[in-house]
């Protein structure tokens, strides 16, 4: 029987000498077996733990030599054994649960002398050194000559970044390391996401800076990615649009989309309450969504767009009289919030509704409405703003829109008394 984890002895002789402990454990190897005993023609069974200064291993013997276990905090992977002779305690952190839990149950038959061949015995060795290492939790390859193309990543891995080696896909192999929170995959040639990516629960960071992205996949959006993304780096791609449920990041910080096509910014972005940094520079945005008003930034950067000023009567006008039924249907699913989805309506639909967009009046119009644009000061939703032009403006076109002719006109009036004043 054999447990990777940290381990730290700590006698209990060292208060009485004004000692502490170091309260640091350090990487093992724990082994139960048995050994000879050049004493008694018997073998009798130990507790050995080698680490990377003595892979040997200290020996403790383990038959009716337990005082006691402490595992309280068993399913966090620690625990404590209690020795009689010597008066140490073997603490144990860092280690696999249901791993942890066998071994000590291994251990208190031992403790009582069971020595049936239902007690898993290892032999007792020495170790390899690579068994004894600290788990390696950051690795950086920059140069494709460095990158393994038959060894594994380590599983223990939190931070990884792939530069430079002209990746033109995400290797799967990176896919199975589910502790990893920051992924790099900056400066390569990746063309598409595997939905998979979805899958990393811990993920918070994810850059892909310079790469041949020509989309993000929808299916990412609606993974784990939205409880736990929090960076999000595409910038100095391919991509003309963002999918309609991206807003479904709610976690995102931090968003970078700068030197891409985007002809614009995703419909319900207002959703992301918690960004504060979005940089968007050098795309080809003539304006930016409705929603764009609910944002509350830090920092934003829209340099080097070709926005279009509005003039005062420019609109878009795609009214129908009457409304159609599947207008007026969508039009009170959306605003009575009625749940929908592709089991219940056709997918097409179903996108038409998750574009809704919002009159002045609070109303809800789809395919039917009128569409213009007004100038915001980009001061009020960012406290800092990169100028968006060399002209030094802070100005961008937001568009709006109205569910009818009515509340067209009123904003109109609204907008010549204001002109008037």
């Amino acid at each position: 029987m054999k447990l990777q984890c940290d381990v730290e002895v700590v006698s209990r002789m060292l208060p009485s000498f004004g000692l502490k402990s170091r309260g640091r454990g350090t990487r093992a190897v724990l082994s139960i077996g048995k050994h000879p005993d050049k004493t008694s023609p018997r073998c009798h069974i130990y507790l050995v733990i080698c680490t990377s200064k003595d892979r040997a291993g200290a020996k403790y013997k383990l038959k009716d030599n337990i005082e006691k276990f402490f595992t309280w905090f068993v399913d966090e992977g620690k625990a404590t054994v209690r020795l009689k002779e010597p008066a140490v305690d073997i603490c144990l952190s860092k280690a696999d649960s249901n791993s942890l839990k066998s071994f000590l149950s291994a251990a208190r038959l031992a403790s009582r002398g069971d020595e049936s061949s239902s007690l898993p015995l290892s032999t007792l060795t020495p170790v390899r050194s690579r068994d004894v290492e600290q788990p390696k939790r950051k690795l950086s390859i920059v140069s494709k000559k460095d990158y393994p193309l038959t060894s594994s990543f380590p599983s223990s891995l939190e931070q990884l970044q792939v530069s430079y080696c002209k990746l033109s896909r995400v290797d799967m192999r990176m896919l199975s390391l589910k502790a990893l929170r920051r992924l790099d995959l900056s400066n390569n040639h990746i063309r598409r996401l595997p939905a998979t990516i979805g899958d990393l629960g811990c993920l918070s960071e994810l850059v892909l800076h310079n790469n041949h992205l020509e989309a993000f996949s929808e299916a990412l959006c609606l993974s784990t990615l939205q409880q736990t993304l929090q960076l999000l780096d595409v910038s100095q791609n391919r991509l003309r649009r963002l999918p309609p449920r991206f807003s479904q990041l709610r976690h995102l910080v931090h968003l970078k989309l700068d030197d891409n096509a985007l002809v614009c910014l995703p419909f319900h972005i207002g959703r992301l309450s918690r960004l504060r940094l979005l940089s968007a520079a050098h795309n080809q945005l003539t304006a930016l969504p409705a929603d764009f008003r609910r944002l509350s930034l830090e920092n934003l950067d829209l340099f080097g767009n070709p926005f279009v000023q509005p003039g005062p009567l420019d609109h878009t006008l795609r009214l129908s009289f009457p409304l159609t039924l599947q207008e007026t249907a969508s039009r009170a699913v959306a605003s009575l919030r009625i749940p929908y989805g592709p089991h219940l309506l056709p997918a097409q639909l179903c996108q038409d509704l998750d574009l809704a967009k919002t009159c002045d009046c609070g109303g809800v119009c789809l395919g039917s409405y009128v569409q213009t644009a007004v100038s915001m000061n980009l001061h009020q939703v960012s406290h800092t703003v990169v100028l968006v032009d060399d002209m030094g403006g802070t100005h961008a076109p937001v568009l709006q829109y109205f569910c009818s002719l009515s509340c067209y006109s009123l904003f109109l009036d609204q907008d010549l008394q204001r002109g008037g004043r």
